[in-house]
């Protein structure tokens, strides 16, 4: 009776283990069967482990963030922080605020500039004065999409909450859906596009809906913090005037690029590029010089021929990386691999989806050893074989 509990025993714990590693045989197999796909992984020392069209131009799709960030950190440092400076003419009580490009302007940022505007002794504003000119007026990058959804958020040069509105209706009647953001005129405005739950959208391709909403949302905290208030906001660019307040954001450089690689926020990935642009041109940044600004940087500096990065966040499909090129960021980006999310045990990636592209990269990290890999798919798979094929490579390297 104890010899046949322990065969059961085996044969039940054999059902459970086998599966697991079948599943985990057939997924490198199934990659080997794919004829649109490549693949390197690479020691620490950069030899070569496994490779296979490691040279083929492929659709990146969201791991061409890595590119993103490692020039946003290459050219800024870890510490850098977005600032973003406010003026103040007595004459006509006009508020100004000059666009930065900052990602991070949520508000609990704008609950402290409102906050610091008032301790400076401002009392009435007439006006709240809006300059955009870091960045091209009705900006749309390649790849952008035209839906309501945020992740095809446009970007400018000042924008609020990723360029997006969140709220609620509840008996055909619109409130805020987060409690730290007042309801302004324009959120609800949106409430003809949807009749009861919850509602989050970006603020539409018309350039002065996304500014417009930032400055009513600057207007409801300042009002919050006692101001008087106007309703009007303007546009044009900021005259010679005394510095009021500068705004340093309250997240690092690292603290905005680490929810960027985790949730693949294509709006802070596509400020990042165009704050690049500007910085390096001197001028208003639009998707030319984002263009310009990442080919030339990354050939520049990493000699690369056969690519194109046409936005920052992988939207198009006009990008083209191979694995080896990937891998190359990868092996700059090590001091910044904490940023990086965790996809499996030991897997800390990048990963990129666009219809028919499927793609990881970043590092399979065993005994405390970091060894890069990129996954390029270019064809339909199943949505977790990714994932899969990261797990075995772990396993064997």
């Amino acid at each position: 009776m104890k010899k046949i509990k322990i065969i059961l025993l085996s044969a039940l714990l054999l059902s459970y283990f086998i599966p697991s590693l079948s599943f985990s045989e057939s997924a490198l197999s199934r990659f080997s069967r794919l004829h649109n796909a490549g693949l390197l992984v690479t020691d620490g020392y950069g030899q070569t482990l496994k490779s296979t069209h490691a040279n083929r131009a492929f659709v990146p799709a969201s791991t061409t963030k890595l590119a993103t960030a490692w020039l946003a950190l290459n050219r800024w440092g870890e510490q850098y922080r977005f600032r973003t400076p406010f003026y103040f003419d007595h004459r006509d009580r006009t508020l100004w605020v000059k666009g930065s490009g900052d990602p991070y302007l949520i508000s609990e940022e704008l609950a402290t500039i409102a906050r610091k505007i008032a301790q400076r002794g401002i009392r009435q504003i007439d006006r709240i004065a809006l300059d955009n000119s870091l960045f091209e007026a009705g900006l749309v990058l390649s790849g952008t999409g035209r839906t309501n959804n945020p992740y095809d958020a446009v970007p400018s040069a000042l924008a609020a909450n990723f360029n997006t509105v969140n709220i609620k209706k509840r008996r055909g009647k619109v409130i805020s859906a987060e409690a730290q953001t007042p309801l302004t005129p324009f959120a609800r405005s949106m409430k003809k596009r949807f009749k009861r739950g919850t509602l989050r959208v970006n603020t539409g391709r018309n350039p002065h809906n996304a500014e417009r909403y930032f400055g009513e949302l600057l207007a409801a905290f300042l009002r919050q913090e006692g101001l008087q208030v106007s309703r009007s906001i303007v546009f044009g660019q900021t005259p010679p005037l005394k510095l009021l307040y500068q705004h340093q954001n309250s997240r690092t450089l690292a603290e905005m690029i680490r929810p960027m690689l985790k949730y693949s926020t294509n709006f802070i990935a596509n400020q990042l590029a165009l704050a690049l642009a500007a910085d390096a041109y001197k001028r208003p940044a639009n998707g030319q010089l984002v263009k310009r600004f990442m080919n030339s940087t990354l050939r520049a500096q990493f000699h690369w021929q056969n690519f194109n990065l046409q936005e920052g966040a992988g939207l198009s499909r006009k990008n083209r990386l191979s694995p080896r090129q990937l891998i190359d960021l990868l092996n700059r980006f090590k001091q910044w691999k904490h940023l990086l999310p965790r996809k499996e045990t030991g897997v800390y990636a990048k990963s990129g989806t666009l219809r028919g592209v499927s793609t990881l990269a970043g590092y399979l990290v065993k005994n405390n050893q970091w060894k890069p890999f990129a996954l390029m798919i270019n064809q339909r798979v199943p949505s977790g074989l990714r994932n899969r094929i990261a797990k075995q490579l772990r396993q064997r390297f």
